[in-house]
């Protein structure tokens, strides 16, 4: 499998890694505007294949599609990162002519790719694609719900005091700190319900803490978070790569499902050579509905910012 990531900053890079570190594809090609920085950044990386036991071929190229020729996978990362105290929705402006420049290029040389979307605001950039290429739906997919899921479960693990590895949970609605519908009613410790080891009080603060995981680490760093959004990335792709059929909350373009149409939002998918193969629809309560109705809104709001 052939895999192109481009933008090749903190968190495109530390997708490449990721991707190659876990050694199921054959090459990573790394793109950016910036002259040499991306074979700066793949060259580096390739210096490490011996001592972490990969075999994955990463080349980088100063914007040139034509090296992402027949890629399975490309993932967008590019355009300007969060700053403290910007929101995601703020970006809009100059992310937005970026993802479109650069997903018409990729299908330019790779008509049957499928995209990842992680550039912000991301749900909108995830429909954006989708309104600008004419790929089709399930190979236009966005990151945000497994990130946030992961963020979600970490908080969890803190607050149980449990090794992250007995705890499952899902965030879906919009990647936003207003949007995020962390499911704490359905969170589990190994198949028990989190609500039998934590109070009403504790949980709603996890989910609270969830909702803004990427403004704490962003005025903590002083930019955007990169570890965690390339490890949710990698999972992602490896689950297309190996057609493992796994769940991840995925920002989705939906045609009536959770009674929602034309918006790209985070609800759980399952994920395959395919790239989106179904959309899973859960039972919500009235509560968890109203939620994700309310986040919904808010992504149209953000949507009818963009000229299309």
């Amino acid at each position: 499998m052939k895999v192109t990531v481009v933008g090749a900053g903190a968190v495109g890079a530390s997708c490449a890694e990721y991707i190659a570190i876990k050694d199921f594809a054959s090459e990573v090609v790394i793109l950016d505007i910036k002259e040499g920085f991306a074979e700066g950044k793949a060259m580096d990386l390739m210096q490490t294949a011996s001592l972490n036991g990969f075999d994955t071929k990463i080349v980088g190229s100063t914007n040139d599609y034509s090296k992402t020729a027949g890629s399975d996978v490309a993932v967008i990362t590019s355009g300007i990162p969060r700053k403290p105290g910007m929101t995601r929705e703020e970006l809009i402006g100059i992310n937005a002519g970026i993802v479109k420049s650069v997903s018409q290029g990729l299908i330019k040389h790779s008509p049957n790719v499928t995209i990842i979307v992680v550039s912000n605001p991301m749900d909108t950039m995830t429909y954006l694609v989708h309104k600008t290429t004419g790929l089709p739906k399930n190979k236009i997919i966005g990151m945000g719900g497994a990130l946030d899921s992961a963020r979600f479960k970490y908080r969890l693990a803190e607050a149980l005091g449990a090794p992250i590895s007995d705890v499952d949970g899902m965030v879906i609605g919009g990647h936003s700190d207003k949007g995020m519908v962390p499911l704490t009613r359905l969170a589990a410790r190994n198949s028990v319900k989190v609500s039998e080891f934590l109070s009403e009080e504790r949980l709603e603060q996890v989910a609270a803490d969830t909702k803004v995981g990427g403004a704490t680490l962003t005025g903590l760093l002083g930019t955007s978070a990169w570890y965690a959004p390339g490890a949710a990335v990698s999972e992602m792709v490896k689950a297309i790569a190996l057609d493992s059929k796994k769940i991840f909350p995925c920002s989705a373009l939906l045609e009536g499902e959770y009674g929602l149409n034309g918006l790209s939002i985070g609800v759980p998918v399952v994920l395959g050579k395919d790239g989106i193969e179904k959309i899973v629809e859960i039972e919500l309560d009235a509560a968890e509905k109203a939620k994700l109705t309310e986040s919904a809104e808010g992504v149209k709001k953000t949507n009818g910012l963009l000229e299309l």
